[in-house]
């Protein structure tokens, strides 16, 4: 038995994994993680969408620091403190307009639990108590907890929680392989209006993973869908939740990517890059309009909701920080660039038979395999394949993807599309190398 197997419960990971050794990773530095032997990995998945600026970037550590020498934790529960203050401000001023106020939590699924909330007591609060239903796109994931559950529903890993959850009415998901034309009029949206125009009495809010749902498999669709959705929302005062927890500050290219759409979501759900992955902190930014019903007078509709880590210092120094350096070193604007450059490279991996498509977004790039119908599957030998070669990824399903840090050098991201074609032509043609390989579930909800 591995130390691991002794006393550490992995998530996503199945025993036989764990069982057969895992790599110990003990220190990071730049877009590379090390393990315990001293083997260095290109961490392609941003260890696990999270960490936007690598590892040990010099200036976040030391805000991290010099805030914890000052105040390490202060709650923010009728007190105040200056980093909290000043984040809020900031992330304020990032959306269309400022009129915001941000509840802070500590993970990407509390900031969704604290949206589901709001929106439900929220619709009380306005006459329309009603409202208790949330609708949601099929394959969507939000999060590990309960309410996240209920908007991100998946039969595999949820069937046994179902008595428990509040399920969400489910729209088809749009595929369009991320059309970015803005005056494409979304066809793929065709109905829907209609649909929701004739349940609008009873729907809470509408909350999406914009233009990219990650944990299904990186499945893509336009801005012209989103945006006919807010426009829908909009005209019968139903609240939109956008979910930025995995594609915000940068990844698609623009700070947030409702951005592609020009909308303006009544919720914005943040987390994961907010601290460039250092610490644990996420945030729900709210439009004034909602948060001012939320008054105690002349009745008391307190938003009675929070967390033991709301608002951390240390963490909100660490997030201030890491949104200094995406403004000076101009990392959105890299990302876009980097991204045409990434998708126009695996391009190339179209034309090897065991690739079914390449799309991307941002700085995401995609392959998608055939189902070769093997034990282990194809993505699973693509999977072990790139780590004997120093690389860190977890396939979803038929997907192998790229999402490394913002401020990845290029000539990484190339070399790192060159080691994805080596290893899928090794992994189709010589499965007999890769019977013993252990099996993980093929999908992190990011």
């Amino acid at each position: 038995m591995t130390r691991d197997a002794s006393h550490i419960w992995h998530p996503y990971t199945r025993f036989s994994a764990v069982e057969a050794g895992l790599p110990t990773i003990v220190r990071g530095e730049g877009c590379y993680l090390e393990d315990a032997d001293g083997r260095r990995y290109f961490d392609a998945v941003s260890s696990w969408w999270a960490c936007s600026l690598g590892h040990s970037h010099p200036r976040i550590v030391r805000a991290i620091q010099q805030q914890a020498e000052q105040l390490q934790h202060s709650i923010l529960g009728n007190l105040s403190h200056p980093p909290a203050r000043e984040l809020a401000e900031k992330l304020a001023h990032l959306m269309p307009t400022p009129d915001r106020h941000v509840l802070f939590a500590s993970d990407g699924a509390s900031s969704v639990e604290a949206a589901l909330k709001v929106a439900l007591q929220y619709a009380h609060q306005t006459g329309r108590p009603k409202r208790t239903r949330f609708v949601s796109l099929k394959e969507a994931y939000h999060g590990d907890t309960l309410g996240a559950i209920g908007v991100g529903y998946l039969e595999e890993f949820h069937r046994l929680l179902r008595p428990a959850l509040n399920e969400a009415w489910r729209l088809e998901v749009p595929r369009c392989n991320g059309c970015q034309d803005p005056a494409c009029d979304a066809p793929c949206f065709a109905g829907v209006a209609d649909w929701i125009a004739a349940h609008q009495d009873e729907v809470a809010a509408v909350i999406v993973e914009p233009l990219c749902l990650g944990a299904a498999g990186m499945i893509m669709y336009g801005p012209g869908y989103l945006r006919q959705l807010a426009t829908t929302c909009r005209e019968w005062a139903i609240p939109l939740i956008v979910d930025e927890i995995a594609m915000g500050f940068g990844r698609t290219g623009r700070m947030f990517a409702f951005e592609h759409a020009g909308i303006d979501p009544d919720m914005v759900c943040v987390g994961k890059a907010l601290t460039a992955g250092y610490l644990p902190m996420s945030g729900l930014i709210v439009r004034d309009d909602i948060y001012a019903t939320f008054s105690d007078m002349p009745a008391d509709h307190t938003f009675y909701h929070g967390h033991t880590w709301s608002g951390n210092p240390i963490a909100a120094a660490a997030a201030l920080e890491t949104l200094a350096v995406y403004e000076e070193e101009q990392l959105v604007a890299q990302a876009a660039e980097h991204g045409t450059r990434l998708r126009e490279e695996l391009d190339v991996l179209s034309d090897l038979p065991a690739v079914r498509e390449v799309r991307g977004l941002g700085l995401i790039g995609v392959v998608e395999l055939v189902d070769d119908d093997a034990t282990p599957p194809l993505p699973r030998r693509v999977q072990h394949a790139l780590r004997e070669r120093g690389y860190l990824l977890r396939p979803l399903g038929s997907v192998i993807y790229l999402m490394p840090p913002l401020n990845t050098p290029f000539q990484d991201i190339r070399q790192a599309i060159t080691a994805i074609k080596e290893s899928i032509m090794v992994a189709s043609q010589d499965r007999a190398t890769f019977v013993d390989v252990p099996q993980n579930h093929e999908s992190k909800p990011g």
